[in-house]
């Protein structure tokens, strides 16, 4: 008995956070490999802290910004963009985690330790580029740096932001929804680049069953929902 209720106290391999916005609904999963942005997230979410938010920074062919406080109760043209906890999330760039279209990243100002901003974070749309323009990009953007195989490849097909990478801290991926991002993008923005028509976001973490669930579908399995699943769920924290 022991090692069957074990068997059923499996822990998702990842946090999912569903995001839904005026333009539709997405689904978020953030990454193992930058804890410190992944924990702070989660418990932002988990408070309600993103709850009637806005975009308030929007960015045809580059990205969609919020998590700006400020933006819940702001008024018609006030600026936005300074609000968010008192404290910054330690950088966590890593190499092979790119801002492909679809990521999501951390926000910050010109600090020289790159530190986050807690709550201010963008998901990118960006462009696909063709070799020759990865060339320029390196030549003039980047002064010379050259980019690696994946990064050349990821934004020749899927499209991103090259010239992000190594300076901001990219923390997950849009499993569902990316073409949301398109619809924001492209909505009419004043000469700060926020939104003309407000487009607001509510967030919900994925409880540790919906999660389960959620990965027994992306392998190809059915989804555990019986009443033994129900009953021995009591006995687990709702998330994990």
């Amino acid at each position: 008995m022991l090692l069957v209720t074990l068997a059923w106290a499996k822990t998702p391999k990842y946090h999912y956070v569903s995001i839904k916005t005026d333009k539709g609904d997405c689904l978020l999963r953030l990454y193992n490999e930058t804890p410190k942005h992944r924990d702070n997230f989660v418990e932002l979410v988990k408070e309600g802290y993103y709850e009637g938010l806005m975009f308030h920074r929007v960015i045809h062919n580059f990205m969609v910004q919020g998590g700006d406080p400020n933006s819940r109760y702001a008024a018609q043209k006030q600026p936005l963009g300074d609000g968010g906890p008192d404290y910054k999330i330690p950088a966590e760039i890593q190499e092979d985690l790119i801002h492909k279209k679809g990521t999501i990243g951390a926000a910050r100002d010109d600090n020289p330790a790159k530190q986050s901003s807690a709550s201010q974070f963008y998901l990118v749309q960006g462009r696909v580029f063709t070799p020759a323009a990865l060339d320029s990009l390196e030549q003039f953007r980047l002064k010379g740096k050259k980019l690696t195989a994946q990064q050349r490849d990821i934004y020749t097909t899927i499209g991103g932001t090259p010239h992000l990478d190594g300076n901001y801290t990219v923390f997950g991926e849009l499993l569902r929804g990316v073409k949301v991002i398109d619809e924001i993008a492209v909505v009419e923005t004043d000469e700060r680049d926020r939104p003309l028509a407000d487009v607001r976001m509510s967030m919900k973490l994925l409880t540790r069953r919906e999660a389960l669930n959620l990965e027994r579908e992306m392998e190809g399995l059915p989804p555990k929902t019986g009443f033994l699943t129900k009953v021995l769920d009591i006995f687990y924290s709702r998330f994990y």
